[in-house]
């Protein structure tokens, strides 16, 4: 059943409002409210309220010679619009009436140089290039060729290539993505397939230098772990000679370019063996680091082990949450050293039942289910809400009243500083261990984010 706060923004939807309509697209895109997530319910309010705003910017300059099109990407509630627009999922809207409209606009967005315009890219390369949409491809050189004028989808895959070859040069958060997909996306002609298996079936070496020569990334990476013997998964290399590894070193730069995780990994082994000619510790650091940005696990518990190891050292605001975030990300994926680290870096108070707070939390949580029977004003519920977090979390009363609600939440763990009223509490740092303390996370902070500023239920 819908909400009533939903209903209110709907029927103002309906009768124009241009910010209820965004709301009600937010809405259908992020499930608040306890709305369905409907990405093409949501690109159909979004098209209202652009062709809404469209209307008001013709109607301010129909006086003056500007035309429509070079106008309205300097106001900011086009621009607003533009980023909503970015974030819906395109691919969810195909065969949907909003499609029409979202991929014309997408295309528009994308030819931009405005800050929506790499996620506009990012979702076009990703709908015309990755191989594992074949069939939506299909459907849509369908599609475009009912289209008036006839699109060619080649045309259109051709510029999506240079999209993403864009996007992955360049730092924005899809530069690892865009990477992975080139990859993807590299030659695989005849000769070279069968050089791979060459190789995968009968171990050819000379088939998996001439696979590296003609490019293919695992070829690359493959003969540079087997020049610095870390091929078998131990660092059994310590032995190997200068000009093995300086062989192996150029193998696995060219592999590190492409975006190989294990790539970087291993140079930042090689950087550190002494018989290395380019001993560089430093240069081990930072592929190190580059690995661990990539998401490999055991560069990331390294990463989170020396943060920790040298947290004396590192100027941080709340000490040792960097180093747990990287300890957390190699528990992920289950790197069994990274439990016992992380244990040591936040504290895990997983069992609320057990905590000081459990029976006024429990009724806290019964008078937020029946606040308008309980007629409960804004300050009482910003309250309850405290209780049920410090009962969650463990927090001391000084904690519950003191802390700030809306920046408690990390992505993996829960960092209460009070310093700015009590300066010699030591800030904690909690995990996030349960789905029940994540909810309660949640309904906090949409709580305190739509309270008026002097509200702080303390």
């Amino acid at each position: 059943m819908a909400s009533r706060e939903f209903l209110k923004i709907l029927q103002s939807a309906r009768m124009g409002d241009v910010s209820a309509q965004q709301n009600l697209a937010f809405a259908y895109l992020n499930g608040t409210f306890k709305t369905p997530i409907q990405p093409a319910n949501a690109l159909i309010w979004l098209e209202k309220s652009y062709l809404s705003l469209q209307n008001q910017l013709l109607s301010s300059f129909s006086s003056s010679n500007a035309h429509i099109s070079s106008v309205d990407v300097a106001s900011p509630e086009i621009l607003a619009i533009f980023e909503q627009i970015s974030t819906v999922p395109l691919e969810a809207t195909f065969r949907s009436p909003a499609f029409s409209f979202g991929w014309e606009l997408f295309w528009r967005i994308a030819d931009l140089n405005i800050e929506p315009s790499i996620a506009a890219q990012w979702q076009l390369a990703q709908i015309l290039l990755d191989p594992s949409k074949k069939d939506l491809q299909s459907e849509l050189r369908i599609w475009l060729s009912k289209k008036e004028g006839g699109i060619d989808l080649s045309s259109l895959q051709r510029t999506a290539k240079e999209f993403l070859i864009g996007i992955a040069q360049s730092e924005n958060p899809y530069t690892h993505s865009a990477k992975e997909l080139l990859i993807k996306l590299q030659p695989k002609d005849e000769a070279l397939s069968s050089l791979w298996s060459a190789w995968s079936s009968d171990q050819n070496e000379a088939a998996l230098l001439q696979a590296a020569e003609m490019g293919l990334t695992i070829a690359k990476l493959t003969l540079g772990l087997r020049l610095a013997q870390l091929d078998g998964g131990v660092s059994n290399g310590a032995g190997k000679s200068n000009a093995s590894l300086k062989k192996a070193a150029y193998w696995l730069e060219l592999a590190a370019k492409d975006g190989d995780r294990d790539a970087w990994f291993a140079l930042g082994e090689i950087y550190r063996r002494p018989q290395f000619s380019g001993y560089n510790a430093s240069e081990s650091d930072r592929c190190f680091d580059r690995a661990a940005d990539l998401g490999h696990a055991q560069a990331q518990f390294r990463r989170g082990a020396n943060l920790w190891r040298k947290r004396e050292k590192f100027e941080e605001k709340v000490r040792g949450l960097q180093a747990s975030y990287w300890v957390w990300q190699a528990q992920q994926q289950g790197v069994p050293e990274a439990r016992d680290l992380l244990s040591k870096i936040l504290e895990n108070v997983s069992d609320p039942q057990k905590n000081d707070w459990y029976a006024v939390a429990c009724f806290a949580e019964k008078a937020i289910n029946h606040h308008a029977e309980f007629k409960l004003d804004q300050e009482w519920i910003l309250l309850c809400h405290r209780l049920i977090i410090a009962n969650q979390f463990n927090l001391s009363k000084a904690e519950l009243l003191l802390c700030e609600v809306g920046e408690l939440q990390h992505e993996h763990c829960v960092v209460v500083d009070i310093r700015h009223e009590l300066p010699k509490i030591l800030p904690r740092l909690i995990q996030i261990d349960t789905t029940q303390q994540r909810r309660a996370l949640l309904a906090a902070g949409k709580a305190f984010a739509g309270s008026e500023l002097d509200q702080e239920g303390n």
